[in-house]
């Protein structure tokens, strides 16, 4: 089996520090290649892979600020349609532009759907409903206008969370800082509870930061760390007493919860979006509706059982799961199309093509 691996260019893949798009699309392009796929992953040309790599975008353009994103995507994306016929599946994890590059070859398209920026984009993914083939990544995230091969929830690497059993003094908000992920509503909840607060996450937009984070950080009780990376990551989560996940979205999926679940820590999140498939309310984290409900639930979050919320995650989002559920998904685009599913040995690491 032949897989074109497409992944964004935001970011390298896998990411530095943040890049969930690209976390996902390096995890699952590792597992097919252990499992003997022929892959050929399409990402910027400083990417770490064992798969080959075809890169025209020398890095991620949030990461050097004189890379037009446009002109980039635009080239990133034909460099892949153009070649499209050489392999038995091309796997989209780039959201709706590909879609329109699809008529250029008779090639399979699978695309991951990541999430739906705005209900502005769907006329895309409509226009191309039933002629190439999508998964969700929750059921949460699912339109009744599209049709689904199914929804595939993300996994993580085991390896890269340190479970610990005895939780730390403090919460710990991490994610974007943006209004929809609720930053100004973690500090309040830090400020009414009394407890030290830990932020950590890219500053997405700059003037909610200045206006709603930066006047409570006082560099002791409240403090923002910045985007962290792997090493730094594991520690925020693994000694935070609780992940507070105050969303105002329906939010797809939320790799970060998961995360910290894998490291032992409980979640007490807002019941919105994908919250009630990934937290398990009571046992993992609570649900909660509201603001007050979430001060109440981090005085009860010490009779949750962290080595609960590790099995958790081990049961149901590793890695290996993930790899497992797409190899079924691509079997079955191959079988509706004619095409063989035979999967090759181990290859060798590649270099860019």
């Amino acid at each position: 089996m032949r897989v074109a691996m497409l992944s964004p260019i935001a970011w390298r893949t896998p990411p530095r520090h943040y890049g969930p798009w690209e976390t996902v699309v390096s995890l699952l392009t590792e597992g097919l290649v252990a499992r003997g796929v022929e892959v050929t992953l399409f990402a910027t040309a400083d990417s770490i892979t064992r798969a080959r790599l075809a890169a025209v975008c020398p890095r991620g353009y949030e990461e050097d600020p004189d890379l037009i994103p446009k002109v980039w995507e635009c080239l990133h994306i034909a460099s892949l349609f153009e070649r499209g016929d050489e392999f038995d599946l091309i796997h989209n994890h780039f959201d709706f532009l590909p879609l329109t590059y699809t008529a250029m070859t008779r090639t399979p398209v699978l695309t991951t759907i990541h999430g739906f920026s705005s209900p502005g984009i769907l006329p895309v993914y409509r226009a191309y409903n039933g002629r190439t083939f999508y998964v969700a990544i929750s059921a949460a995230d699912r339109r009744p206008e599209l049709d689904y091969l199914g929804v595939i929830h993300h996994g993580i690497d085991l390896g890269g969370f340190t479970f610990r059993e005895a939780p730390g003094g403090y919460l710990l908000f991490f994610g974007r800082i943006h209004p929809d992920k609720g930053t100004r509503e973690g500090i309040e909840v830090a400020r009414r509870t009394g407890l030290p607060l830990l932020i950590a996450g890219i500053v997405q937009d700059a003037a909610y930061f200045e206006s709603a984070v930066r006047p409570h950080l006082d560099g002791g009780r409240i403090r923002y760390v910045g985007s962290v990376g792997p090493e730094r990551r594991d520690e925020l989560l693994g000694r935070a007493r609780a992940l507070l996940h105050p969303i105002a979205f329906e939010e797809p999926f939320g790799l970060s919860v998961v995360e910290a679940m894998a490291c032992g820590t409980p979640v007490i999140a807002f019941r919105r979006g994908s919250m009630p498939e990934i937290v398990a309310d009571g046992r993992t984290g609570f649900l909660v509706e509201n603001l007050e409900e979430m001060i109440a639930a981090v005085g009860a979050v010490d009779r949750i059982d962290r080595s609960a919320c590790r099995r958790h995650v081990e049961a149901h989002f590793t890695a290996g799961r993930m790899v497992e559920d797409y190899l079924r998904v691509y079997e079955e685009i191959l079988r509706r199309r004619g095409r063989k599913t035979v999967r090759h040995s181990p290859q060798a690491p590649g270099g860019v093509g």
